[in-house]
């Protein structure tokens, strides 16, 4: 039997597996980031860091104002639970999951493995770095590039170098052994993972059963191309064998969602077992591009009614909405975005652009929003909000900050500035 859901349902049972119909707690601390990282599976890392880096925000997203540094130890640090690896693009991810990318792993070494491949041309460049990191150990790639052997003749190139590393790491031969700012350190993967992990064997087949598994309990409800998309699987036959095991095991239940359809046709849609179905969501929340609310753009589409993209790489006189524009989550609704730019030499969070989407409910939700922003810039430790008059949402924002700092004494001051599309972040 096929239940059926309403959009909105769809949308509430989506952001309840995504951890948004819990309060925030008073004080979060590392055992609520673990939870966080137990709904999601993967935060995703993104170096853009115009108002605060994307592996910070879905946690901010979900707790309010924690200690980022909590994020740096837990995350960075050497002795983690947490390692890098493409679980969707770079991600961090539990140490445990290693074996479950062995297959993404063997097929990089299979790439590499082609005579006419980078990896198989460069065989003396990679077979030097794997040697540099079993005699000494982690090494950033500026260490590496100290020791760079330019004696050696022409098959010394830096860049070949970095590629190295990146090879390596794609085949799991390397991991990333932690960060220092944002510079990695690798290491070979046997001095990062445990041998009780790296030891463990997993099919092709039962890899990407457990796989899909987790994305359906991360989503809530989903479609086919939802679950490939939460952890870039491909293989859309092995996909529909692990999702015709886990209906059969009753872990996925078939639904029909209202609205969810293409070309007039419903789309096979499934809810995990252990999905709730909230009465509401009460949430207001900023959404990173990479959060996985919003990340694969058909569901943000289909969904949430969010038409999304980055405009970090259009150039600046053709941008509609800004450089690093971030969703607006507004209880179920995804209700505008705002391009922030943290400006540390004024202490200030800058709104430089603000956009209603059509589902918004403007008075009210500019209120949540102020909230939210005043929150935001406290929690990068920045004194002031200022707000540009560019976008739909700017002046009722301005308002609504304005009057929140009035009304509750706010540490947080309320100004304007002047910014246009042709500006640069």
């Amino acid at each position: 039997m096929t239940d059926t859901l309403s959009s909105a349902q769809a949308r509430r049972m989506a952001l309840a597996a995504q951890g948004f119909s819990r309060a925030r707690p008073a004080a979060p601390s590392t055992r609520h980031i673990h939870r966080v990282m137990e709904r999601l599976g993967v935060l995703q890392i993104d170096s853009v860091n115009v108002f605060a880096r994307s592996h910070y925000l879905p946690l901010f997203s979900r707790l309010g104002g924690y200690d980022p540094a909590l994020v740096d130890r837990m995350f960075l640090s050497r002795a983690t639970r947490y390692v890098e690896y493409l679980a969707h693009e770079a991600t961090f991810m539990p140490i445990e999951d290693w074996p479950l990318w062995r297959f993404r792993m063997e097929r990089f070494r299979r790439r590499g493995a082609d005579p006419e491949s980078w990896a198989s041309q460069n065989a003396q460049t990679i077979s030097w770095v794997l040697d540099e990191l079993r005699a000494q150990g982690p090494l950033r790639p500026a260490d590496l590039r100290a020791d760079a052997p330019r004696e050696r003749g022409t098959w010394w190139d830096w860049d070949d170098v970095k590629l190295a590393l990146e090879h390596l790491w794609r085949t799991g031969d390397v991991a990333i052994s932690g960060r220092k700012g944002f510079e990695r350190s690798y290491a070979l993967a046997e001095n990062v993972i445990p041998d009780s992990i790296r030891s463990r064997e997993l099919s092709y087949d039962d890899s990407i059963r457990e796989l899909i598994r987790r994305a359906a309990r991360s989503s809530g409800v989903a479609t086919m191309a939802d679950l490939a998309d939460y952890y870039r699987i491909r293989d859309r036959a092995t996909i529909s064998r692990a999702v015709a095991d886990l209906v059969d095991e009753g872990e996925l239940l078939p639904v029909r969602v209202l609205g969810w359809e293409r070309a007039g046709r419903p789309l096979a849609a499934w809810r995990h077992r252990d999905a709730v179905l909230p009465r509401r969501i009460d949430a207001a929340a900023l959404l990173t591009p990479f959060d996985p609310v919003v990340w694969f753009r058909e569901r943000a589409l289909r969904a949430f009614e969010l038409d999304y993209r980055i405009e970090i790489y259009v150039p600046a006189a053709k941008r509609r909405y800004g450089y690093y524009s971030l969703p607006v989550l507004v209880g179920d609704r995804v209700v505008a975005r705002v391009d922030l730019k943290a400006e540390r030499a004024t202490s200030t969070l800058q709104v430089q652009s603000a956009w209603w989407e059509p589902q918004a409910h403007a008075e009210a939700d500019a209120e949540r929003i102020a909230s939210e922003l005043v929150l935001a810039a406290s929690w990068q430790g920045l004194e002031h909000v200022s707000v540009s008059g560019w976008g739909t949402a700017a002046e009722a924002l301005h308002s609504a900050l304005s009057a929140l700092s009035v009304a509750a004494g706010s540490a947080v001051s309320v100004r304007r500035h002047v910014h246009t599309r042709e500006a640069t972040p």
